[in-house]
């Protein structure tokens, strides 16, 4: 039996609530065996340095990041991991078809 897909879209920056909301649900998807795919966007992308979402892109978490997103909010990409991927909204949508429940904290 295949895991359960779960999308996540996060817009907001790091002191909104829905960031550990987020975190969370990651976390819980992740104890259930379901594949993650957490997308930040807008925002969001403020996350990117986030310890905890780093955390989550190493225990396997598909994170991606806005790279216009990025841009826009003068958000450094230097050296992030190689766990998380810089990419536009082509991904997105494709992250939408994919998963069986897509989530947006915006």
């Amino acid at each position: 039996m295949s895991n359960r897909k779960l999308g996540l879209l996060l817009s907001v920056p790091p002191a909104h609530r829905s960031v550990d909301t987020v975190f969370h649900l990651s976390q819980a998807a992740l104890h259930r065996n379901d594949e993650v795919y957490l997308y930040l966007i807008d925002e969001g992308v403020k996350n990117i340095h986030d310890a905890r979402y780093k955390e989550l892109a190493a225990r396997g978490v598909k994170l991606f990041a806005c790279a216009y997103g990025c841009q826009q909010h003068h958000v450094p990409t230097d050296g992030i991991s190689d766990k998380i991927s810089l990419c536009g909204l082509v991904v997105l949508s494709g992250i939408i078809d994919a998963c069986d429940q897509f989530l947006a904290f915006t």
